[in-house]
């Protein structure tokens, strides 16, 4: 009943976001909970499905050794690109926090423009090319440390690395930018206070005053930052293909395109779609722990 009333009370504000909610509906809470669903059944989008209980999470972590090898690629994505974007990005707007606005708007856009860029990484593939006329070959022979080209994107001793390369220059994204503003709305009598307190330099300005109060953005970030390395799939689709050779470059993301539409084995595509939301979920709340610890609040 009190819901009811509450709706009533604030009719209005309710109807404000009644748009969104229903948007949000339709496009995320329904695909999760059928995901959730089609991720208990064997679903190949020509038949209706037909459940098999724990048959598709049995086969993931038991059966599948490729599934294992690309969950840890995926780890390795997350925890290198993830944490080092995290770092470059909030290490980057601090720096530029302390430019005039003209001179920080430009050097915001230029950190900020790989991201908008779009295909732009494509040009990585002429950098890597696996042949005498790609950059990275072209130098390493002629200094005298490669005899022959090497086929970086093809070589599953190097692909993983050139994409982590590759992703960690797109990484200053929505994360990046909440930092920069952050940085320019900070109360400066803290700063004022901290210095009668006996704060000495500017690192412990930003350990004892300037973190604190950047606890919403941090927390923005870290999300952002955890969802795109969790996420990584456009950057390795488009430089190692579907699948990388060996499957050496592959994330959990692109063998659940891999499984849902080339192979359309929707059930299991679904399996691994709901593993990926459970390490997100998982990952998500102890960086929020971490943060909590930073916070003013």
């Amino acid at each position: 009943m009190g819901l009811i009333e509450d709706i009533k009370k604030n009719k209005a504000s309710y109807l404000m976001i009644a748009p969104y909610m229903l948007l949000f509906t339709i496009f995320t809470l329904i695909p999760v909970i059928s995901s959730i669903f089609l991720s208990f059944t064997n679903y190949n989008m020509l038949q209706p499905p037909k459940w098999v209980g724990w048959a598709n999470y049995i086969r993931l972590f038991l059966a599948d050794k490729i599934f294992i090898k690309v969950l840890r690629n995926t780890f390795i994505f997350a925890f290198l690109t993830g944490p080092l974007s995290y770092f470059m990005s909030f290490i980057l707007a601090w720096f530029i926090s302390e430019f005039n606005p003209k001179i920080r708007a430009i050097l915001t856009l230029i950190f900020y423009s790989p991201s908008l860029a779009g295909n732009v990484f494509f040009i990585w593939a002429f950098i890597f090319s696996g042949d005498a006329y790609g950059l990275i070959n072209g130098w390493l022979m002629r200094l005298g440390i490669l005899k022959e080209p090497i086929n970086w994107l093809q070589d599953p001793n190097y692909v993983l690395w050139v994409i982590i390369i590759v992703q960690l220059w797109l990484s200053l994204g929505a994360g990046f930018l909440a930092f920069v503003a952050g940085f320019q709305n900070l109360d400066k009598e803290l700063f004022e206070a901290g210095a009668i307190d006996g704060i000495k330099n500017r690192f412990q300005e930003l350990f004892y005053i300037t973190i604190p109060q950047m606890a919403p953005q941090l927390m923005f970030g870290a999300v952002m930052q955890i969802g795109a390395s969790f996420g990584v799939s456009t950057v390795v689709i488009a430089l190692g293909g579907l699948p990388t050779r060996q499957y050496s470059a592959d994330t959990v993301v692109t063998y659940l395109i891999d499984y849902g539409t080339v192979r359309f084995e929707m059930g299991y595509a679904s399996a691994i779609a709901v593993v990926l939301f459970i390490a997100m979920l998982l990952t998500n709340k102890v960086i929020a722990a971490i943060l909590k610890r930073y916070s003013t609040e």
